[in-house]
C-alpha cells in the first residue's frame, strides 16, 4: 500500500516535473524537513493508539498483561497531546510552504512575462495567460507540496500500522499485502485517464477565461451590436464543456476509489475470518485481536486518501507542466553589450531588412532599405497591411528581423542591450491603454517614475492636456480607471503624448498619434507635436496624408516593400502611388465641402 503514490510517478515526465518543483522548495528545506518530522510525529500516533487497545482490553477483561492499570489512560492522554501538537505544526508548516511555492512561482512567471517577445502575445490569447497565473499555479500546489505531504504522512501511517500488524501476526498480514498488485493496476489505469481529462480541463478553463476577458474588454461593442445573446451562448457552451470534463474526472476518480475500497474490504473480510479462528484456538488474546482489528480498520482511511489523492495529483501535474512550459518560453534576445556614452543622435538605417510573423505565410517586410537621418521627420504611408506598423515595431526590437540589419548611429540594434535601446525611444500609438493608476503615474511611467510634479505638469502643458487634467476631481492624482476608461479617447492620447514629452528621447515613433482627437484638439496637439519632433528623429505613421505634408521625407510602403521615397511635392509630381493615395484621402473632404 505504500506504493500508491509512487505508482503515479513512474513516467519520466512526472519525475522531471517533481524534480523541478522540489527546486522551489530547496530555499525552505529546513522548514520542509521540519514538516516531515511533524508528519512522522503525527503518523506514529496511529499504531501507538492501536497498540494501546491490547493492554486496555486484556487488563480489563481478564487477559494476561503486566502493564500497570493507571499507565494506559495516561498514555492515551499523552498520545492525543502528541497528535494534536504534531498535527498543528504539520498543518501550519505545510500551508506556509504551499503559500511560498505559489508566491515564488507567480513572481517568477510575472518576471518572465514582462521579458517575453511580442510574438508570444500574438499567438497566445490573454485568457490563457491569465488562467496560468490564477488557475494553474494554484493547482501546482496540489502536485508541488500538498500531495507530497499527504502521501508521505499517509505512507508513514500505513508503514507503521503494517509494522504493528506484522508484529502481531505476519501470516494474516500477508493477505493484506496481496491486494497491492491489483491496487497498482487500478491506480495506473485511472492515472492515465485523469491526466488526459486534466489536460482537457485546463484548455477548457483557459477558453472560459478568454471569453470573460474579451467580453469585458469589448463590452461596448457587445452592447451596441447586440452581441449579448451570442456571447452568452458561447460562454454557456464552454462552461458546459468544462462541466462535462469535471464530471468525467470525478467519475473516474470515484470508480477507482470504489474499486480500491472493495479490494480492501475483501482483504479485511478474509483477515477477520482467519483471526476469529486464531482467537478461538487461543493463539490470540482478546486484546491482541481488538488491537489487530483496530490497526486494520485504521489502515482503511490512509489507503483511501492515498488512492483518492491521484485525482488532485494528475490535475497538479498537468498544471505544473503548463506553468513550466510557460517559464520555458524563449524570452527576448538580449545579448547586446554596446552602450552609448551620450544619447545617440538618432540616425537609423534599414539594410536589406526582411521580416515575417511567426504565423505568417509571407514576408511582412521584404528587402527594405531605408535611411532615417538624425533629427529629421520621416513619414510612413500606404494602405493597411503595407508594413508600416511592422517596420516601426522593429526599431525598439518588439520583433526580431529575419535577415538584414538595422543600425542606430552605425551600431546594429542587436548589439545594443534592450534596456539601453528602448531608453532612447518614445512612442505614441493609436490604441492608448493606460494603467489603472493616477494621471501623474501614467505620465511618469516606468523609468520616469519619481519625476517631479513640476516636470509632469510641464509635459502635460506641452501636450495640451493640462486644462482637462486640472478639471478632474483630484487633478494629477485622479484615477484613470482600467485602461483609462474614465477618460475620453482624445484625453488618453494626450496623456500618451505628455509621456513622450517627459521622456524626451532622441527617437520618436508616432503611430496614428492624433487619430482619436477632434478637430480642435488635433490642431492643438499637432502644434505640440511640431515642438516635440523638433531636433529628434521622428517616424510618423499616418493615414490622413494632410498631417504629414511637412515631413522631411515621405516613404510609401506597399506589400512590405518601399515603393516610393521623397518629399510631398516631389511625390505628387511623380503622379505615382503617393499621388493616388493623396487624392483618395482628399476626395471625401471635397465631397463634404461641396
Amino acid at each position: 500500500m505504500t506504493e500508491t503514490s509512487s505508482a503515479n510517478l513512474q513516467s519520466p515526465d512526472s519525475l522531471r516535473i517533481y524534480r523541478r518543483l522540489f527546486g522551489y522548495l530547496l530555499p525552505y528545506r529546513w522548514t520542509f524537513l521540519g514538516s516531515l518530522l511533524f508528519m512522522a510525529m503525527t503518523s506514529v500516533t496511529e499504531p501507538l493508539f492501536a497498540g494501546l487497545m491490547k493492554p486496555l482490553i486484556d487488563i480489563n477483561f481478564g487477559g494476561n498483561d503486566a502493564t500497570p492499570r493507571h499507565l494506559v489512560p495516561l498514555a492515551l492522554v499523552g498520545l492525543m497531546l502528541m497528535r494534536g501538537v504534531g498535527g498543528f505544526l504539520n498543518e501550519y508548516s505545510t500551508t506556509w510552504l504551499a503559500g511560498r511555492l505559489v508566491q515564488d512561482l507567480r513572481n517568477e512567471m510575472f518576471d518572465h512575462l514582462v521579458r517575453l517577445p511580442s510574438s508570444y502575445f500574438d499567438r497566445n490569447p490573454t485568457g490563457a495567460v491569465v488562467s496560468r497565473f490564477i488557475y494553474d499555479v494554484t493547482m501546482v500546489t496540489e502536485a508541488g507540496f500538498n500531495i507530497i505531504t499527504i502521501s508521505i504522512k499517509d505512507s508513514l501511517t500505513v508503514l507503521f500500522l503494517l509494522g504493528l500488524l506484522i508484529y502481531y501476526d505476519w501470516q494474516l498480514t500477508l493477505v493484506c499485502l496481496g491486494v497491492i498488485p491489483p491496487l497498482l493496476l487500478s491506480i495506473r489505469a485511472a492515472s492515465r485517464r485523469l491526466r488526459r481529462l486534466s489536460q482537457q480541463g485546463q484548455v477548457a478553463m483557459g477558453q472560459v477565461a478568454q471569453i470573460i476577458n474579451e467580453t469585458s474588454a469589448n463590452q461596448r461593442i457587445v452592447k451596441i451590436f447586440g452581441g449579448s445573446a451570442c456571447e452568452r451562448a458561447h460562454f454557456a457552451e464552454r462552461c458546459n464543456h468544462l462541466r462535462q470534463i469535471l464530471v468525467k474526472q470525478t467519475a473516474a476518480s470515484a470508480a477507482n476509489s470504489g474499486l480500491v475500497q472493495v479490494l480492501i474490504a475483501i482483504a479485511l473480510a478474509v483477515i477477520i475470518y482467519f483471526a476469529s479462528f486464531r482467537a478461538a484456538q487461543g493463539n490470540m488474546t482478546a486484546g491482541m485481536f481488538v488491537s489487530y482489528m483496530t490497526a486494520m480498520l485504521m489502515l482503511f482511511a490512509p489507503v483511501k486518501r492515498l488512492t483518492g489523492v491521484n485525482t488532485s495529483l494528475q490535475k497538479g501535474l498537468v498544471a505544473a507542466e503548463s506553468v513550466f512550459r510557460f517559464l520555458d518560453e524563449a524570452t527576448e534576445a538580449d545579448g547586446g553589450r554596446h552602450r552609448f556614452g551620450t544619447p545617440p543622435a538618432g540616425d537609423l538605417r534599414f539594410e536589406r531588412v526582411r521580416f515575417r510573423y511567426a504565423q505568417g505565410n509571407q514576408d511582412a517586410l521584404a528587402d527594405v532599405d531605408l535611411h532615417l537621418p538624425a533629427g529629421k521627420t520621416v513619414a510612413l504611408v500606404g494602405v493597411s497591411g503595407g508594413g508600416k506598423s511592422t517596420l516601426a515595431g522593429l526599431i525598439p526590437r518588439l520583433y526580431e528581423i529575419g535577415d538584414g540589419r538595422i543600425l542606430l548611429d552605425g551600431v546594429d540594434l542587436r548589439d545594443i542591450p534592450l534596456v539601453e535601446l528602448r531608453r532612447h525611444i518614445a512612442i505614441v500609438t493609436q490604441d492608448v491603454n493606460l494603467f489603472d493608476d493616477t494621471v501623474a503615474a501614467n505620465i511618469a511611467y516606468g523609468d520616469l517614475a519619481g519625476t517631479s510634479r513640476e516636470q509632469i505638469a510641464t509635459a502635460a502643458r506641452q501636450a495640451h492636456a493640462l486644462e482637462f487634467i486640472e478639471q478632474l476631481p483630484h487633478g494629477f492624482d485622479s484615477q484613470v480607471g482600467e485602461k483609462g476608461l474614465r477618460l475620453s479617447g482624445g484625453q488618453k492620447q494626450r496623456l500618451a503624448i505628455a509621456r513622450a514629452f517627459l521622456k524626451n528621447a532622441p527617437i520618436l515613433i508616432l503611430d496614428e498619434a492624433t487619430s482619436a482627437l477632434d478637430n480642435e484638439s488635433e490642431r492643438q496637439v499637432q502644434a505640440a507635436l511640431e515642438t516635440l519632433t523638433r531636433n529628434r528623429t521622428t517616424l510618423i505613421i499616418a493615414h490622413r496624408l494632410s498631417t504629414i505634408e511637412h515631413a522631411d521625407t515621405i516613404v510609401v510602403m506597399q506589400e512590405g516593400r518601399v515603393a516610393e521615397v521623397g518629399g510631398h511635392a516631389e511625390l505628387l509630381a511623380r503622379n505615382g502611388v503617393y499621388s493616388g493615395l493623396y487624392r483618395s484621402t482628399l476626395l471625401p473632404a471635397s465631397k463634404e465641402a461641396g
